[in-house]
């Protein structure tokens, strides 16, 4: 899944994430009428363009190599864009209109005054993460996760996953300490003893054991899942009928996309994993395996409650304050990338 590659970091990216800017249009302290009511037009006007995130040009190779049809409006931008604490930053900017995370950036931008909705959901049943430890490290389970030093990104599908692990192990937050970083730091935290865990998507693992389990870095599977993966944009871009109608179109090819990608993935691993991304065919094949179904929900009440769960979680950690989370939602396209799928790619 895109919002789940972080392969930037592998290759040795470890460029922390900017501060966020100040107000802008699409706070939620300019605009708090919720999402917008009127219908999606049928039709997208022309001169419509969006600029969309493709993380590792992961959506443009999508969609080339499902030969889907040319997409009724421009996109003026692929932005190379992943992380939700980048994405905020991004959509705050006006710099980016659409993208593709899971389920605490909208939560985030929620908390930070922010104003976006979910345009699309995408629900995933496997857990897409697991742990890894330091090199030298006596950390074999969860339980072992007391006293320890772990690697905590409050913004992203990471910080959940840790958070619903302890939780779930009967840790409390203050029987652990929560280092702060973003996930494109959590490989270079590791190497440096800075964290003793830090929860790494399961295609990163590969690479990290190959060079450092012979010191003595291992993994430690969960079986929490984060399950949500989806497209969101800023509540201001929605107020432009003719954007909503493109993010309207935009939603059926990327549900296509990765049903397309899920069928075919020796195709994939060799175009994406061995050619843009250097992984040999062994490990792309680890990756691959390991991948989830996409499943598009006709109805969200599954996503929604979800998303309430998590949200109820961070504020009981204190790192968010309580809300309802159906704010966060645009019921307008809550149907659309179900209808774009065969049956059983629908919940």
């Amino acid at each position: 899944m895109h919002r789940r590659l972080f392969l930037t970091s592998l290759l040795g990216a470890s460029a922390a994430v900017t501060g966020l800017a100040g107000c802008a249009k699409g706070d939620a302290s300019a605009d708090t009428t919720g999402a917008a009511t009127e219908p999606l037009a049928d039709k997208v006007p022309a001169g419509t363009s969006l600029k969309i995130a493709s993380y590792l040009g992961q959506q443009q190779l999508q969609f080339r190599l499902a030969k889907l049809p040319k997409l009724p409006f421009t996109v003026s931008s692929w932005l190379n864009i992943g992380a939700g604490p980048d994405v905020i930053n991004a959509f705050r900017a006006g710099s980016l209109d659409l993208a593709d995370n899971a389920g605490i950036p909208p939560i985030q931008a929620h908390y930070q005054g922010f104003d976006a909705k979910i345009v699309a959901i995408d629900l995933t049943r496997k857990p897409n993460y697991l742990f890894a430890t330091k090199p030298g490290s006596d950390i074999h389970t969860v339980d072992d996760f007391k006293g320890k030093r772990l690697a905590f990104s409050q913004g992203q599908a990471q910080g959940v996953v840790l958070l619903r692990a302890l939780k779930k192990a009967g840790l409390a937050y203050g029987e652990v300490k929560l280092v702060p970083l973003t996930s494109n730091q959590f490989l270079t935290a590791l190497q440096s003893g800075q964290v003793d865990v830090a929860p790494l998507a399961n295609n990163q693992a590969p690479a990290y054991l190959k060079q450092y389990a012979a010191k003595g870095a291992r993994t430690i599977p969960t079986d929490v899942v984060d399950l949500l993966n989806l497209l969101w944009a800023p509540q201001s871009v929605l107020d432009d009928p003719a954007k909503a109608a493109a993010i309207a179109a935009y939603v059926p090819q990327w549900a296509q996309g990765q049903v397309w990608q899920y069928e075919h993935p020796d195709v994939w691993n060799e175009e994406f994993y061995v050619k843009t991304q250097n992984l040999t065919l062994e490990q792309a094949r680890g990756i691959t395996r390991l991948a989830n179904k996409p499943l598009f929900p006709p109805g969200w009440d599954e996503a929604v409650k979800w998303e309430q769960d998590t949200a109820d979680l961070l504020a009981e950690g204190g790192f968010v304050k309580k809300f309802d989370v159906s704010s966060l939602f645009d019921h307008r396209f809550e149907s659309i990338a179900a209808k774009a799928v065969s049956e059983e790619y629908r919940k």
